[in-house]
């Protein structure tokens, strides 16, 4: 199914969400926690309540630095950083688990395989248009087989503010010299892809394959339920 709501102009950007829009996330994530979680709970000191010790320690580090909300990086390893030195950890201790729990988090979160009918569609887009990827997640794409598909990955917190915010498509046009209406960003939410790609002059594609309430309540330029409807957009 593709549905325009409006005509496109001439567009010679593609721009892709990573999370849930190239590849089902929910699994990795899950993974990702386990392995993180796995980590802290081997820890002696580390409390029973692990899970409500966690979101209290998240939510001190983001009230003592409101930036992190902008970089999930740096939010989760400031707020391991947090637990360990509340638990009385040695400086040097509280580094070491800080940097080993995120480590192990890290390394299951980039643990994701690309079907090859998507990295098909991607090789086929990538023949007509400039390809990138802009995120507010903290893939390392480099671990995994999207490594060299993409011209240009930003990342909020490293390259600008997150999505909604239009700072990393400002970005995005800025690097590659285009303007912003030839860039198309398609992701899977309303409230951060289309909502971002829309405040900054982007045109936009939602990908509506979430049991998802959104707040958003404007409209993308096109709507798919399924990413390989972008074979549309191949030029024959």
């Amino acid at each position: 199914m593709i549905r325009f709501n409006r005509a496109l102009s001439p567009v010679s950007v593609l721009s892709f969400d990573l999370d849930d829009t190239l590849y089902n996330n929910h699994p990795i994530i899950k993974s990702a926690l386990q392995a993180q979680a796995d980590y802290l709970e081997a820890l002696e000191q580390w409390p029973a309540d692990s899970m409500s010790y966690w979101l209290e320690c998240r939510d001190n580090a983001l009230r003592q630095d409101a930036t992190l909300i902008d970089d999930v990086t740096r939010w989760r390893q400031t707020a391991l950083h947090y637990a360990m030195t509340n638990l009385g950890f040695s400086a040097e201790q509280a580094k070491f688990h800080a940097e080993n729990a995120y480590q192990a988090f890290a390394d299951a979160r980039s643990k994701i395989t690309v079907s090859d009918e998507v990295l098909e569609l991607l090789t086929n887009l990538s023949k007509h248009y400039r390809l990138i990827a802009i995120t507010n997640g903290n893939v390392e794409v480099e671990k995994f087989n999207l490594h060299g598909i993409f011209e240009l990955v930003l990342q909020a917190g490293p390259h600008g503010k997150a999505k909604p915010h239009s700072a990393l498509f400002d970005n995005a046009a800025k690097q590659l010299e285009v303007t912003h209406n030839e860039i198309l960003h398609i992701g899977d939410s309303l409230d951060t892809d289309v909502q971002g790609a829309n405040n900054a002059g982007c045109q936009s594609v939602w990908l509506n394959n979430q049991a998802t309430q959104y707040r958003y309540l404007g409209l993308a330029d096109i709507e798919i339920r399924t990413i390989m409807a972008l074979n549309h957009l191949v030029k024959k």
